[in-house]
């Protein structure tokens, strides 16, 4: 097999960046070890940036999310029993919308599909060689497989074999908290995004349609999910999330699941000619709502550098890709840093410490200039084109 790019990795991060090449006439087969079902199914983030609806838009594959997706135009801070809320699209002019990231992974397998370009499922066996470069799989009919290629974009996720290849420096902080996230057949309690500081931990309280709730708590990263039945999950949120007038809608419960929570840079995010995307690249905590948004600026960023040489034989906006993407990976990382730090009881917090959480949050909801600062990382920054 021959192809100019070979994208290893069915994500978010590779879908779009096989799409974006399309449409600039580079040809791509994408690799995926899982199947298209799980692929389809699996839940994950749920927030896009402006910067990422706008490239969707762009890019021909946002129709569905026009139409099933639901625009936010702002966010609670809920302390002190009462909800701040920090106007985003007041206090930048832009918005974010909540859509599933599994409905985005459909929306650009379907376009793909639709196109007939390669999109190969349950391939096992994946070896890559970034010098060469070359990549050799079993196919999903357990036939061994050589893919030659100008290019390979490594978009398999922290756990993925493309990221063992680069030599690299690793930058790595554990967290000493989880999160235990449930998804409800329920209609959410609030219009919008709510983000609880409560003595007895953080709480989210967030949604994926009119009658699905996703909603989060904050618990030890050993937690056992067993220990944890539907009934326990539904007091713990009502405490936290408590607020005048506010009701908690309950219903029964879809998925749930207990989710460590670490920060991880991989410096560069290159080797030869495989370049990294994604969480394959990096990890942030879910607390700012980063994760997918950051995968979606990578690949717009290596198309990009990916269309210059092709087209004009340009190799500079790939030898400086790396660089490019972790200016905004760093940002990412110190925003869902301070974002978790302001909201979480660690572990060993005393009265000191939360007394400088709760004047952190009583500023942001009191000085426009710190709610802008929020709001402006919150709804993405743009794109450097």
């Amino acid at each position: 097999m021959r192809t100019q790019v070979a994208i290893v990795g069915a994500g978010p991060a590779g879908l779009m960046l096989a799409h974006l090449l399309r449409l600039r006439g580079v040809d791509a087969v994408v690799l995926e070890r899982r199947s298209r079902d799980y692929v389809e199914r699996r839940v994950r983030a749920g927030v896009l940036e402006h910067p990422t609806v706008e490239l969707l838009r762009e890019a021909g594959v946002a129709g569905r999310l026009d139409r099933e997706g639901m625009p936010h135009h702002g966010i609670s801070l809920r302390f002190d029993g009462a909800d701040h809320r920090v106007a985003l699209t007041d206090l930048t002019g832009k918005s974010i919308t909540v859509y599933g990231q599994q409905e985005v992974v459909k929306d650009l397998i379907a376009t793909r599909v639709g196109a007939g370009e390669p999109l190969l499922f349950e391939v096992s066996e994946v070896t890559v060689d970034p010098a060469t470069p070359l990549v050799t799989f079993t196919d999903a009919e357990g036939t061994p497989q050589r893919l030659e290629c100008d290019f390979v974009a490594g978009c398999d996720g922290s756990h993925g074999v493309c990221a063992a290849e680069v030599r690299g420096t690793v930058q790595a902080h554990d967290y000493p908290f989880a999160w235990l996230g449930v998804l409800a057949q329920a209609p959410p309690s609030h219009s919008e995004l709510i983000y609880a500081y409560h003595e007895r931990g953080f709480a989210l309280h967030s949604m994926r349609t009119p009658e699905i709730t996703r909603l989060y708590l904050q618990v030890a990263p050993d937690e056992r999910i067993e220990d944890w039945p539907d009934t326990r999950i539904w007091d713990e949120l009502g405490r936290r999330l408590a607020a005048d007038g506010f009701t908690l809608a309950t219903g029964p419960i879809l998925e749930k699941g207990v989710t460590a929570m670490r920060s991880l840079v991989t410096e560069p995010m290159r080797q030869d000619r495989l370049f990294l995307a994604g969480d394959a690249a990096h990890i942030v905590p879910p607390t700012g709502a980063k994760g997918m948004n950051l995968a979606i600026a990578d690949v717009w960023a290596l198309s990009e550098a990916l269309d210059a040489y092709y087209r004009v034989g340009r190799t500079d906006l790939l030898e400086t890709y790396s660089d490019r993407c972790l200016r905004r990976v760093w940002r990412a990382e110190h925003f869902s840093w301070w974002m978790t730090s302001m909201l979480h009881q660690a572990p060993d917090a005393d009265d000191f410490q939360r007394k400088l959480q709760l004047a952190q949050l009583r500023y942001v909801a009191t000085s426009e200039a710190a709610a802008t600062s929020l709001a402006e990382n919150y709804v993405g920054l743009p794109f450097q084109r």
